[in-house]
């Protein structure tokens, strides 16, 4: 089969600003939106919500 090319989107990771670690993925079409994402998402090693802040997947 023809895989599909995403053209402007991009996998991108999701690291917590307590723990630093990378706890979610998610995709972002960079043309709709350039500034970086922060979310409150729940961290399962700190057990509680806190902000995640977009990164890069290496």
């Amino acid at each position: 089969m023809a895989s599909k090319k995403k053209g402007n989107v991009e996998l991108i990771a999701l690291q917590c600003t307590e723990c630093k670690r990378r706890n979610y993925t998610t995709s972002k079409n960079r043309k709709n939106s350039q500034a970086k994402f922060e979310f409150s998402k729940f961290c399962k090693f700190d057990r509680k919500h806190t902000v995640h802040k977009e990164t890069k997947i290496k």
